[in-house]
């Protein structure tokens, strides 16, 4: 992931009043207007967003704003603040005070509390979907995409009555050792603009029934989603103050790391931006777990010695591939940018170009759109501008995206979908490049495509497409990523599981979600006891006369 996601957007400074949505279709116009109606922390016909601090929406006394625009018509939607000092201290003040309260309640009471925000987040899944197209530019399928797979991690966070149970053992005669987990305290997430909802619930569901709470900080670029979450989670009866959400940019991610009353960090998005969080916020003392950059392969083998499979192993590799590495428009830290065609799966090359050519491009209500704009025009440069590096490297751009045209929206930061072909010394192999660009290199064998793999400094996924049981177990066994795929494109584990990925694209040892995530949240109290059974006192009352003496 790019250090975009945690941008330096120019602030503006200024009031002024906007046209709200004079610039949107009539597919995207009626549900702004209906969000900016309904919802009452976010806009999306021009107005204001506004922090949640202590069960309450508040206007932002801040000189200092960020203008949202839809990404494929450049219509401003809303104005996000950069949230004051007095502001952020009065969140953490609010968290402070109703971790007093909340962590006392029983593991039950907590547990409720996720029962009812998965109906409510089930509700109103078209809302947040719509907000994410909207800000973020996905197709309406894949922002229900985004939104499911964070409504899986609440589920799993039901499970916490028995996920969080301890441990006691008598380790010697009448005496016992337990160990619980407890919360922590004040905790803070950092999302990504990538996955506006997914990521706020990666962190609010686990921080909140392990007994904590939690400042949010959704990314500035598209926080429509975590102030509707907020939202639902108020609806769904968390108490005031368990829940906030501030924004801004460098100033507000500083402020986290440093309060003394933040006990943990999460964070999502760029190495440059995890770097800085991780050394700042652990250098204060500070649990962290943050997610970085990636560079995901996808090895195809050709299982040439297996003719009658060989066919439906193409299909489904190229499928595959094209769905994974342009899907969100490559805006995914898990997306296959990579492909390594091994042996005589090299001249599968130009059906990948003509599968991937068909895609498309479009806005993201427009009906059997495939992908949707980039984020911004800053990152469209950027991606174009690897694109243009790739040929002047000496590498091949097989199908170029750079110039792609889009009916009806001619101000969209669009990039169609691009297959590269170049060499792991090229900046198109060695940078992330977070769009819909496909590099592809060749390698004459397994061993090889391995170490391609391996001598990579990222190691958030790879997947690997075969028919052969033995060459899936040499993979498996011998690439160096911490999540792997077996004809499956973008191995993400479900929530029961853990994120794992490893090497330059983490730091911290603790995972997202799952039993890591619990770990995550809570510290372990170990109590050793002795109650001798001969020191019992009254073992029978007594019926004979008081003597008193």
């Amino acid at each position: 992931m790019s250090i975009s996601r945690l941008a330096r957007i120019p602030l503006r400074s200024s009031s002024r009043s906007y046209a709200t949505t004079a610039g949107l279709n009539a597919l995207a116009r009626p549900k702004a207007e209906n969000l900016s109606a309904t919802w009452k922390g976010t806009s999306a016909t021009g107005g204001n967003t506004k922090n949640f601090i202590g069960g309450a929406f508040v206007d932002s006394k801040t000189t200092q704003w960020h203008d949202v625009l839809d990404p494929s018509t450049q219509t401003l939607l809303t104005r996000v603040p950069e949230t004051t000092t007095e502001e952020f201290d009065q969140a953490v003040d609010a968290a402070s005070q109703a971790f007093k309260s909340w962590s006392k309640q029983s593991v039950i009471a907590r547990q409720r509390f996720a029962i009812e925000l998965q109906y409510q987040i089930r509700q109103n899944a078209d809302a947040l979907a719509h907000s994410i197209v909207l800000e973020q530019g996905k197709t309406l399928a894949d922002a229900h995409g985004d939104v499911l797979r964070g409504l899986q991690v609440v589920e799993t966070a039901i499970g916490i009555t028995s996920n969080i149970v301890g441990e006691k053992l008598e380790v010697s005669k009448d005496m016992d050792t337990e160990v619980r987990k407890l919360p922590l305290g004040v905790c803070a997430s950092i999302a990504p603009f990538n996955f506006p909802a997914m990521i706020p619930l990666w962190t609010i569901p686990l921080a909140t029934v392990t007994g904590n709470t939690l400042i949010l900080k959704p990314s500035e670029r598209d926080p429509g989603a975590a102030m509707i979450i907020a939202e639902l989670c108020a609806r769904a009866g968390l108490p005031e103050g368990v829940v906030n959400v501030v924004h801004g940019t460098v100033p507000v991610v500083n402020r986290i790391c440093d309060h003394e009353a933040i006990k943990a960090v999460s964070f999502v998005g760029g190495d440059r931006a995890g770097r800085h969080i991780y050394e700042r916020a652990t250098t204060n003392g500070k649990r962290v777990q943050a997610n970085l950059g990636a560079k995901n392969h996808a090895i195809i083998m050709p299982d040439g010695k297996m003719p009658p499979l060989n066919v439906s192993n193409k299909n489904l590799a190229l499928n595959s591939i094209i769905g994974a590495a342009f899907g969100a428009a490559g805006q995914r830290c898990m997306a296959v940018s990579v492909a390594v065609l091994v042996g005589t799966a090299q001249s599968w090359l130009p059906e990948l170009v003509e599968r991937a050519s068909k895609l498309n491009v479009n806005g993201g209500f427009e009906e059997g759109a495939d992908l949707g704009p980039l984020i911004s025009p800053a990152s469209k440069a950027r991606v174009t501008g690897l694109i243009a590096s790739c040929a002047d490297e000496g590498g091949q751009i097989h199908l170029d995206g750079r110039n792609v045209q889009v009916p009806g929206y001619p101000a969209g930061n669009f990039v169609g979908p691009t297959v590269l072909e170049g060499t792991v010394g090229m900046r198109c192999y060695r940078e992330e490049i977070f769009g819909p660009v496909l590099t592809v290199i060749t390698s004459d064998t397994l061993d090889d495509a391995l170490d391609i793999i391996n001598e990579n400094k990222y190691g958030n996924g790879a997947v690997i497409f075969t028919q052969s049981g033995a060459t899936a177990r040499k993979f498996e066994s011998g690439v160096n990523v911490g999540q792997v795929g077996i004809n499956v494109p973008i191995p993400v584990p479900l929530p029961m599981f853990a994120w794992s990925g490893n090497k330059g694209s983490v730091l911290g040892d603790i995972g997202f979600y799952g039993k890591s995530g619990i770990n995550f949240y809570t510290q372990n109290k170990t109590t050793t006891s002795l109650w001798r059974q001969e020191d019992a006192i009254g073992n029978k009352a007594s019926v004979d006369m008081p003597t008193h003496n």
